[in-house]
């Protein structure tokens, strides 16, 4: 369950309370009793830092060694492919001004 923060301007205390999604928003300070309670919209609790996750993270050794090998694998056909298709590149045709 998510815990709100809430505040009165009128008595200016500020409070917390863990509630449902579902549950409706407190309108009553519990302190002065008015009924000028607002949800405060403050920063989030959890902060992700790093790199990021990937699908190694999670897996045992031998997983994450079969995962590696065919990262390693395509990684290496795909640079196999570039210099095929590079030595592979049609001559350039030539211009009329070179014919002559």
């Amino acid at each position: 369950m998510p815990v709100y923060q809430y505040a009165c301007p009128d008595c200016g205390f500020e409070f917390e309370k863990q509630q449902k999604f579902t549950d409706e928003p407190i309108k009553r300070c519990p302190k002065c009793g008015k009924r000028s309670v607002y949800r405060v919209v403050s920063q989030v609790a959890v902060t992700f830092k790093g790199s990021g996750w990937y699908i190694t993270d999670s897996k045992s050794d031998k997983a994450k060694h079969s995962v590696e090998t065919k990262h390693s694998e395509t990684e290496s056909s795909s640079t196999d492919g570039k210099a095929e298709s590079e030595s592979k590149a049609p001559a350039k045709p030539q211009s009329k001004a070179e014919k002559t």
